[in-house]
Parts: C-alpha cells; structure tokens; sequence
C-alpha cells in the first residue's frame, strides 16, 4: 500500500476545504438519520405507526438515498460537481419542510397524511444524502488516489461523528427541555448543511479520476460488468442491510433492553465514538492485511456481536455494552473500506461504480434492512405475545397485517404477513403507568397523552377552529377501547407485553446475525481469489489530461 506521502495526498486549499465541506455533507446525514432513529417513539405515539409502518418510513428513505447515489453517479462529471451540489442543498431544505408539515397535517386528515409527510420528506433528506454521496466518493478519491481506502475512511468517519451528534441533541434537549417537540430536535440538521453550502459554494471541482484519464463510457460500462466487482456489489447490498438496517433500530431496542432511555443513547454514542475513532487509523490497518482482510474480520465482529445482542441483557448494562462494544468494531470499517476496494481494484469503473455500490447498499438497507429487522421485531413479538397471552394480542394488535419485504410475497409461508402490535395502543399503555401510582390511584393533576389531545380537541371546538374528523374519530375510538378493554387488564397485559416487545427486538438482532455471517464467507472467497491470483494490488491509471497538482482534472466553476 501507498504511504500518505504522495503528492496526491497533500492538496491544496481549495482540495482542503473540499475535503472537509464533503466531511459535513456527512455530518449532516449522520445528524438527521441518529435523531430520527430516537424519534421513531415520537411518531409512533403520536400517530399511531407499528413498527412496520416505521420501519417503512425509515427505509423509504434509504432507497431513495441509494437511487439518487445511482442516478447522478451516470452522469456527476457531465453535469458538474458543483450544480449537484446545490441540487442536494435543495433537496436537504425542502426535506425539513415537509417532514415538519407532518403534525399539521394529522390535524386535518389522521394518519394517513402524517405518514405521507414523514415518507416524503424521509425521502427528499435521502435524495439529498444520496446526490452527495455521489459526487464526495469520487471527488475524494481523486483528491487521495494513490491511497483511497485510507482517506475514504477518514471521510466517513463523518456519518459516525454525525450519529453521535444526533444523540447528543436528543440527550441535551432531554436534560434541559425534556417536553420539547420532535421538530425542533430534527431541525438542527441543517446547521451543517448550510455549513457544507457555505463552503462548497462557488468553488471549483475536480473530475474524477477516469475522466481525467480519459477512461471511456464503453469501458466504464464493460468494468461494471467484471465478475469480482458484480461480487462486491452483492457484498455491498449485504453491508447495507446489517450497516443501516440495524442502526435503523439500535438506539429503539437498546432503550427496551436497558429500559432506560439515556443509557440507551450513552450505548448508541459510545460505538460510533468508535467508530468515528477507528476510522482515521483505516490506513496502517490495511497495509498490514489489505482492504479484503479487514473486511473480512469486520464481518466475524459484526456476527459476533448481533449474536450476543440477541441474547438476555435485559437490565444488565455491562454486558449489553460489551456486546454493542463488539457490534460497533465489526461495523466501523465495511461501508468506506468497501468503496476504497473498488476504487483501488477498478479505476476504469470511475464514479459510475462508486456509486452503483453505495447505491446498491443503500437500497438494500431500505427495502430489505429496515423494513425487515421492523418486521422480524413484530413477528417474534406476536409469537411470543400469542404464546403467553393471547387475550393480550387480540387486544392490542394492529388493524392492517404487514410482511417481510419482497421476500413475504415470494415465501408467505416462511415469512407471513403479520399484525403487530398498535403503538397507539401501546402508547395508552406506557403513559397508564406514569399516571397511576402503585396502588393504582390517579396521581393528581397526570393525565395521558390521550386525555391531553382529546382536551386539545375539545377546545379548538369551542374556538370555532378545523379539526380533522378522521383524527377526532380515531382517538374517541381509542379512549372507548382504553376504558371498555385496555384499562380493564392494564395490569395483567403489563407483564406480559413488556416481555413480547423484548423478545421481539432481541430475536430481531439475533437472526440478522446470519447477514455478516454470509458476509465472512464472501470475504474469505475474496482472499482466496487474491491469493491464486498474484495478491491484492492498487491498480493505478495514467492521466492522458493535464491535471492540477491534486490529480484531477481543470477545475470546473460552481454552477457550470
């Protein structure tokens, strides 16, 4: 491996202030994907989502992330860096907009527009993501060529740094304003997007490294189809699904573990402080075991850990640490080492294949990864809640039945559509407990967040002001079920549901184990293939262009 020496690994102002403007680019992502994970409670107390439905949202918005990596990886260098750039500004703007429409728009017309919010607007932040990534992979990978894996790494320890930011905000606006609304939380995302706006603004860009080197379409096209990079585009897809698809849920099932919310961001902070960590040290690691083997034992970690996640903690905080410790190392690496491998292994496939990976990952996370550990939790949660208590599931499961995606309609019968359990419900449920004490009194002056909204209901009639009659009818229909059923068996449901959500998230984690486990064999027929033919090697292309001092090619102007 190349030392950071080189001269394409000492740039110049301008590639500096690239560099670090792409580094908040992730920062960004990071934020808004970490607070939406801690808020996914939120939405489902306040409009009524399964885990399902959230699930859905969530992943909704990493297809769109991973389409839009695809779409503008076709055509970044004919287009411009720059005016995607500022595409990406929009999109980032316009996602906080909708998104915070949400509960205006429950008001008028229930549940269903609330969710159409949230996925839109999950969407727009994901294609904002998305057409940043498609122009920071290749750009970095430009400015650091002959040492990539190294400085694609120290560039996404962004989304990490980004994570923990998110957590961060949750925990502070916790302590000092604990009734605060989710907006205001989800807001301040776009503190680093207009930094990220601010620095790229006007400021000329590179082209990639096939372009500089004049690498054409038709050879662009026939490296995408080699046979080893159509395989690490299978990884990729797999990385995405464990990656994203557990992140997606980490933060939700650690609370339910601990059962304490501020442990459960500590946990969540604590593995992306390492990751975030590691990320800069990518470089010596692999000049010792090479971009394949790092991956390689990245995947053993990430088994292991899933598979002690997926074991009784319940209240244990040490050893559930450990193990989301472990969890943590196996996911730090795969993602930028991934893109690193391609980009050192397949030059010739530019852009175009670095995004075609990131994307193909993306996706899978989104249709496949979040919707399904979403799933995996309803599914072993009616198991278990049917198994010790089916009064209690016929009482609190979800109107509308929902399936593994793709695979429920392939396989129904291995993986059958299933009616979670109704976090509308569950909310009741939850908010019971702080309003009685243990006698089971009222507590003076407690009410629900049922109550509450009802009352809210109730004066805005008085006040002559529009109140949307689909959500007016779904909360009277939920107090006559909370006084008719739910309050009736509150305690003899309480038991019982805590431990079917439990056993829920835990099996989740522990069956999704099996994805880096598939990874690990990838990766060591990986290593095999390098080692009969000749050891893994950079390979190097030779610009055909004058370039600047960085690599790349003549720089082009903001806009053009």
């Amino acid at each position: 491996m190349s030392s950071a020496s080189s001269p394409s690994n000492s740039p110049g102002k301008n590639e500096k202030i690239l560099f670090w403007a792409s580094f908040f680019t992730l920062i960004a992502a990071g934020i808004g994907f970490s607070v939406r994970g801690f808020i996914l409670k939120d939405w489902g107390n306040q409009f009524g989502f399964t885990q399902s439905e959230l699930g859905s949202i969530t992943g909704g918005g990493l297809v769109g992330f991973g389409i839009a990596i695809i779409f503008f990886s076709f055509c970044a260098d004919q287009f411009g860096y720059g005016k995607l750039m500022m595409v990406a500004f929009a999109l980032h703007a316009s996602s906080a907009i909708v998104t915070f429409a949400a509960t205006p728009v429950y008001a008028a017309y229930g549940k269903e527009g609330a969710y159409w919010c949230l996925y839109i607007g999950m969407w727009l932040f994901a294609l904002g993501n998305g057409t940043c990534e498609a122009v920071i992979n290749p750009l970095t990978a430009t400015l650091f060529s002959k040492n990539k894996t190294h400085w694609l790494n120290i560039l996404h320890a962004g989304w990490p740094l980004g994570l923990i930011l998110g957590a961060l905000i949750v925990l502070g606006f916790k302590a000092a304003a604990p009734d605060i609304r989710w907006e205001i939380k989800l807001g301040v995302f776009l503190v680093p997007v207009l930094l990220y706006g601010m620095m790229m603004f006007n400021r000329p860009f590179p082209h990639s490294e096939a372009k500089t080197s004049g690498v054409s379409i038709g050879t662009t096209m026939l490296t995408i189809l080699s046979p080893i990079l159509l395989f690490l585009f299978l990884m990729h897809a797999l990385v995405g699904y464990v990656e994203l698809g557990t992140d997606s849920w980490i933060g939700n099932i650690t609370e339910r573990v601990l059962a304490d919310e501020t442990k459960a961001l500590i946990a969540f902070i604590w593995t992306n402080a390492l990751m975030f960590t590691l990320r800069f040290f990518a470089g010596p690691i692999v000049e010792r075991i090479n971009p394949i083997g790092l991956l390689f034992v990245s995947a053993l970690l990430g088994t292991a850990g899933l598979f002690m996640l997926g074991q009784d903690f319940t209240n244990q905080t040490w050893p559930w640490m450990f193990a989301v410790t472990i969890y943590g190392l196996g996911k730090t690496f795969y993602w930028p080492t991934l893109l690193g491998t391609i980009s050192e292994r397949f030059p010739k496939g530019g852009a175009l294949a670095l995004g075609l990976s990131g994307g193909i990952g993306m996706v899978s996370a989104g249709i496949l990864g979040g919707p399904g550990i979403g799933y995996k939790q309803d599914y072993f949660a009616v198991q278990k809640t049917k198994e010790i208590a089916p009064g209690t599931y016929d009482r609190y499961k979800a109107p509308k039945a929902s399936g593994f995606p793709v695979f429920s309609n392939i396989a129904p019968d291995a993986l059958p559509p299933v009616a979670g359990l109704d976090n509308a419900k569950l909310k009741v449920f939850d908010d019971w407990g702080g309003v009685i004490d243990d006698a089971g009194k009222r507590k003076e002056g407690k009410k629900t967040t049922l109550e509450s909204d009802l009352e809210t209901i109730a004066k805005l009639e008085s006040e002559s002001k529009p109140v949307g009659p689909e959500l007016k009818e779904s909360l009277n229909k939920l107090k006559e079920w909370w006084d008719k059923e739910g309050q009736r068996n509150y305690k003899d449901d309480k038991p019982k549901l805590s431990e079917a959500r439990l056993y829920g998230a835990k099996q989740a984690l522990l069956y999704t184990a099996i994805v880096p486990a598939v990874l690990a064999v990838g990766f060591l027929l990986l290593i095999l293939y390098f080692m009969m033919s000749g050891g893994y090697k950079q390979v190097h292309l030779e610009s055909e262009k004058p370039s600047t001092p960085t690599g790349g090619a003549p720089a082009e102007d903001w806009g053009k």
